[in-house]
């Protein structure tokens, strides 16, 4: 049995949820609306206040769609309600981040500005300039926004210098020695 794709999905107030006959899940809250198309060998069953997602057989293909589709449901369903946030750090002499319009001015060392445009349903804000929030409803949408701003300069191990998560640990190494 699959851990994860047997738990129901709780629904708070101010949620909505649809499901057509081509298996689109929508979902609508206080934040927003998100759709997603569920796999069609999937059911998806709407009650009162709870979602619950089950799966016809108990071949390996159904068992590993049971536990994705539970989860993108719930991801959906958490989005519209509270929304998602990442959180970079710059680190580096000279790296700084501002934000101008829906565009993403990042200072790291190279020769020109990176500008990058946040991407729709996603917005960038620039609490100091040292610091990035990524917020969005869509958890896939963040999480790949956030993952595109530190592949530009990825933490390095001897100086510990680049972009990364809040919550990143970044293993130093020990630099050369002389003789």
């Amino acid at each position: 049995m699959s851990r994860i794709g047997v738990k129901p999905i709780e629904l708070s107030k101010g949620v909505e949820v649809n499901v057509d006959n081509n298996n689109v899940v929508t979902v609508k809250g206080p934040q927003g609306t998100l759709a997603e198309q569920i796999h069609k060998d999937i059911l998806v069953k709407v009650e009162e206040n709870t979602i619950l997602v089950e799966r016809p057989t108990n071949n390996k293909k159904h068992r590993s769609l049971h536990g994705l589709s539970r989860s993108l449901v719930a991801n959906m369903v958490d989005g519209v309600v509270k929304g998602y946030e990442k959180k970079l750090n710059l680190v580096g002499v000279g790296y700084r981040a501002n934000k101008q319009g829906n565009k993403l001015v990042l200072n790291l060392g190279f020769s020109h500005p990176v500008e990058m445009t946040d991407p729709e349903g996603v917005t960038t804000e620039v609490p100091s300039q040292t610091e990035i929030l990524v917020k969005g409803i869509n958890k896939q949408k963040v999480g790949n926004y956030a993952a595109k701003i530190r592949e530009l300069r990825k933490p390095e191990p001897y100086k510990g210098k680049g972009i990364r998560y809040s919550d990143e640990i970044v293993r130093r190494k020990e630099g050369k020695t002389g003789k």
